[in-house]
């Protein structure tokens, strides 16, 4: 178990290393679910890794050990696990459930408020277009969602540029984006080594929109334009236009729009799978080994109750027996 617990967060580091960067270069809809998956299982090993990691140590206090009926020596023989490793352990567990905790309730708050507000925008249809000066364009998830759209920016873009604007946002709606973002979210409160991959998974979803207005409008380059002129108008409208140009992950998407569709690459996926499946397997392999020397531990205490006594027969408890005659273990039992 010393060495399979501690391979689940190895391999959270590795993901939030690597999987950002590989993450933008195949096809964005298969790498946003590769996103998703790759945060729900690193989350749940990291939390899982921690928690055994937190029991074993703490199990070797003489008075927790006494409560659960099992020898500290045996433990502490079989499985080294330090005080102090136990106390970090217990401490960052506690701080990710808070953490956690606390994104669960702000997600909840935004996901109310996305439904109050497409309850509140004027019209039944799809398409709301308020009569703002301020360029701007956002999807609100619900059911149905809703696409706001400001006279502003219909203004800053042609009849091409609108048609694949819309179709963006369509996407978003689509393709449900609102739950990746809840995912990344949550997981990166948990852990926030992971919040690369939210990063990566924000950029990665707007790639996912971009292709799918381009399959639309039949034209990557009337999205690439869409996509800066509405840009440059947004972020004109709090601040300088120039700033635009060099910040933030449009320049990324326009580039990838302009260059030649994405390719599927099999390469990525197959070594992400091969790293989680290798975290459930340890993750696995070290919680059955917690149990094996758990059930250990309750042996040796029951035969050292019993030599203690001078019996040298078992000695029943009501959660645990044990019976050692003649060199025999015949396991451990529970009622």
């Amino acid at each position: 178990m010393t060495i399979s617990v501690y391979i689940p967060l190895i391999v959270t580091v590795v993901l939030a290393v690597l999987a950002p960067r590989a993450a933008r270069r195949p096809a964005p809809r298969p790498a946003a679910w590769s996103l998703a998956c790759a945060a729900l299982v690193t989350a749940a090993g990291w939390l899982g890794s921690l928690a055994l990691l937190a029991f074993t140590g703490f199990a070797q206090i003489p008075e927790v050990a006494e409560e659960g009926h099992w020898s500290v020596a045996a433990l502490r023989t079989q499985d080294p696990v330090s005080l102090a490793v136990a106390a970090v352990s217990a401490l960052t567990l506690a701080a990710g459930l808070v953490s956690l905790g606390v994104a669960a309730v702000r997600q909840g708050r935004h996901v109310l408020w996305a439904r109050r507000e497409c309850h509140r925008v004027p019209g039944d249809s799809e398409l709301v277009v308020l009569d703002d000066e301020i360029p701007q364009a956002f999807a609100l998830p619900g059911s149905p969602g809703r696409i706001v759209v400001s006279r502003g920016m219909l203004r800053c873009l042609g009849d091409a540029e609108r048609e694949a604007l819309l179709a963006h946002e369509r996407a978003h709606l689509r393709g449900r984006h609102h739950l990746f973002q809840a995912v990344w979210r949550l997981t990166a409160a948990v852990n926030p080594l992971l919040r690369p991959l939210a990063e990566a998974g924000g950029f990665v979803l707007e790639r996912w929109a971009d292709e799918e207005a381009a399959a639309h409008v039949g034209s990557r380059t009337v999205v690439a334009r869409a996509v800066g002129r509405a840009a440059l108008a947004s972020v004109g409208a709090s601040r300088p236009a120039a700033l635009a140009a060099t910040g933030g992950a449009v320049p990324q998407r326009v580039r990838a729009l302009l260059a030649p569709p994405p390719t599927r690459r099999a390469l990525p996926f197959v070594a992400g799978a091969l790293l989680l499946t290798l975290c459930c397997a340890s993750l696995a392999n070290a919680a059955s080994d917690s149990e094996s020397l758990v059930e250990s531990a309750e042996r040796a205490q029951c035969a050292a109750d019993a030599e203690a006594q001078g019996t040298g027969r078992p000695v029943w408890r009501p959660d645990v027996c044990c019976d050692r005659r003649g060199g025999d273990e015949h396991g451990s039992h529970r009622r």
